[in-house]
């Protein structure tokens, strides 16, 4: 049989992560490290490996209940190799090393099993109770493997040079940044989205490091009460302008 599919064959390589094609990653598991990847995002494999539910300790498990961020994983251990996809998003690698990486986690496919992480707000300049955003903190060394719709854009933040991005546009930041969320409107009007523009909140970046945006972005919600659950509603995780405007699809 001949085919311009067999133009896309497995790729050859010794690195343990590896870029099968820009939406599809190859991890090789050698029975010593484990990885842990996004639920169900298993596309293929060879090899004797094994799928498990990745244990939540009872922080975690408070933590996303009560923000809507966190990591629904399972472990792969074993030997082979894995194939991993979502949804047919671009996928990166990025090594975590001591500056630690800022992330959604709606944008995280897979991890090696050696890194923490943990929940953290980003606070509103407004003071406003509950109008800010949770992220995921990663911390240690390993590697990452991070998902944007479409190629995304690397910005660099440098002391003479802070960046701001929209919020729902944002999918990583190096964690030593100062990060604040804000909107470019009066204390009046911060509760409505900024004018007649269609950009709501955004996050300002200060300091030294990088700010990873990709090309596509969910409107948050136009009527939100503020006050009431605000940070669920502008957070990016599963409770968050991601889930919402999928519900205000369904309904």
């Amino acid at each position: 049989m001949q085919s311009p599919l067999f133009n896309h064959a497995e790729q050859q390589s010794q690195e343990r992560y590896v870029i099968q094609n820009p939406q599809l990653l190859r991890v090789s598991l050698t029975g010593q490290d484990d990885v842990l990847a996004r639920k169900g995002a298993m596309v293929a494999y060879q090899g004797l490996v094994d799928f498990d539910g990745e244990y939540k300790t009872p922080n975690q498990r408070r933590a996303q209940a009560r923000t809507g961020e966190g990591l629904d994983l399972m472990r792969c251990s074993g030997q082979g190799t894995v194939y991993f996809a979502n949804l047919a998003q671009h996928v990166h690698i990025v090594e975590v090393e001591q500056d630690g990486l800022t992330v959604d986690s709606s944008y995280v496919l897979a991890l090696d099993s050696t890194l923490h992480t943990e929940v953290i707000a980003v606070d509103s300049q407004y003071g406003i109770s509950g109008s800010g955003k949770y992220q995921l903190n990663i911390s240690g060394r390993g590697k990452v493997a991070l998902m944007t719709s479409g190629q995304p854009l690397m910005m660099q933040v440098t002391p003479e040079k802070y960046v701001s991005v929209d919020a729902d546009a944002i999918v990583a930041w190096s964690t030593g940044l100062r990060v604040q969320m804000q909107a470019q409107t009066t204390n009046s009007s911060v509760r409505r989205r900024r004018g007649d523009t269609g950009e709501g909140w955004e996050l300002s970046f200060l300091g030294q490091g990088f700010a990873l945006v990709q090309p596509s972005e969910v409107m948050p919600p136009q009527h939100a009460a503020i006050g009431q659950g605000i940070a669920a509603q502008f957070g990016a995780g599963q409770h968050g302008a991601h889930a919402q405007n999928q519900n205000n699809a369904w309904n």
